[in-house]
């Protein structure tokens, strides 16, 4: 058991409070939990009550740590239970915010290989079997990237990963400029025929220019 005889917020942030008991410091956690739970100086907290406050606590830095990791960018599944498990969140922990990620539909591979589908092609127009990859990578499932990725056009894609980077190369010969933009496009996994395709159009379309 032990007595509340302190509740302090931070002075950098008040999101943070710390819990004194018996006029030693106990913890820290989110000032949301303390309110949540009712803290209050003068309060008796029993031993099952200290270790429900713990669980509580920890299942909030663990709830927390998901949504910082969601701020930067879409997640999968695979890669939110793997960062909470670099944290040595306990399993218990990792599944319960797992599942409330879900409800907040924060969480959805179907949604997050979309996303990442969109992202390349919007940005780094790659090949089907690349992404493919990254999403294996990502830890999502094959059924789910099948239904997301399966209509993806290569040689649609290869085109335009092949604009900018022709640009560059429109001043020099054809061989060069062939050979250039022909290892440029494999290494976004694009295979032969949507890179002899892409680069014939794209040759063509300068030469139409000058």
């Amino acid at each position: 058991m032990g007595k509340i005889t302190a509740l302090r917020t931070s002075k950098r942030t008040n999101k943070r409070a710390s819990l004194f008991l018996d006029g030693k410091f106990a913890m820290s956690m989110d000032t949301g939990v303390a309110v949540k739970e009712g803290l209050k100086i003068g309060q008796e907290l029993s031993t099952d009550q200290l270790e429900a406050l713990t669980k509580n606590i920890g299942l909030s830095t663990c709830l927390n740590v998901a949504y910082r990791y969601l701020s930067h960018r879409p997640r999968s599944e695979s890669e939110i239970r793997e960062r909470l498990q670099q944290r040595n969140f306990e399993d218990s922990q990792i599944e319960i915010v797992i599942n409330k990620l879900k409800e907040q539909n924060l969480l959805d591979d179907t949604a997050f290989a979309k996303f990442w589908k969109e992202n390349r092609e919007s940005f780094r127009p790659t090949s089907q079997r690349l992404i493919r990859l990254e999403l294996k990578r990502k830890g999502v499932a094959d059924e789910t990237i099948d239904n997301v990725v399966s209509q993806m056009d290569d040689h649609d894609s290869a085109y335009r990963a092949a604009l900018s980077k022709a640009k560059h190369l429109s001043h020099q010969e054809y061989e060069t400029f062939r050979r250039r933009l022909g290892d440029y496009l494999k290494r976004r996994g694009f295979g032969y025929s949507a890179i002899n395709q892409t680069i014939k159009r794209v040759w063509q379309e300068l030469a139409d220019q000058r």
